[in-house]
């Protein structure tokens, strides 16, 4: 039996060609990013939840976005309208929570941008409306509400199941 050494057998795997960060900074930079970061799944189970979630959702998208389905008692500021009109729509003591299409659009990322350097504290959420919708959460659209069956490939389709994460 042959023994390749660490070194070599990292070579040439393409997932340790870099190795992975101390303990330590991989704990910051992951700490850093939940503290930029919330899901669909933890943003819907904060606004199910008896009372006050703590957060406000802002929709950043487009009008015509925002009626064809949006998170029910979202805010509708498209990332454009942000510096004008969120000191009239949003507590600055109240953070934020921005969300757009999807993980493909970084608009929620600009809009978050925006209201940061407004002075709002404020989170990204991932995945976007298409991930709040394949999750199968309801929606509102400019005809009513909506919600779709859940996406296996994105969350348990049993209502009561915990994906564990």
């Amino acid at each position: 039996m042959v023994m390749t050494s660490p070194t070599t057998a990292t070579a040439v795997n393409s997932v340790l060609r870099v190795p992975p960060a101390s303990p330590a900074a991989a704990a910051a930079y992951f700490g850093a990013s939940l503290a930029f970061h919330a899901d669909a799944s933890d943003v819907a189970s904060a606004l199910a939840a008896d009372g006050d979630p703590g957060f406000v959702v802002v929709d950043s998208r487009s009008t015509a976005s925002w009626d064809q389905g949006h998170i029910p008692g979202a805010v509708h500021l498209p990332t454009a309208l942000i510096p004008e009109q969120a000191p009239r729509l949003l507590d600055p003591a109240v953070p934020v929570v921005t969300y757009c299409w999807g993980p493909g659009c970084n608009g929620a990322t600009r809009a978050a941008l925006a209201l940061a350097q407004l002075g709002y504290q404020v989170k990204e959420m991932l995945g976007g409306f298409e991930y709040w919708a394949r999750e199968g959460f309801a929606f509102e659209t400019w005809e009513g509400g909506e919600r779709r069956a859940a996406d296996p490939l994105t969350t348990p389709v049993d209502d009561a199941a915990d994906c564990g994460c």
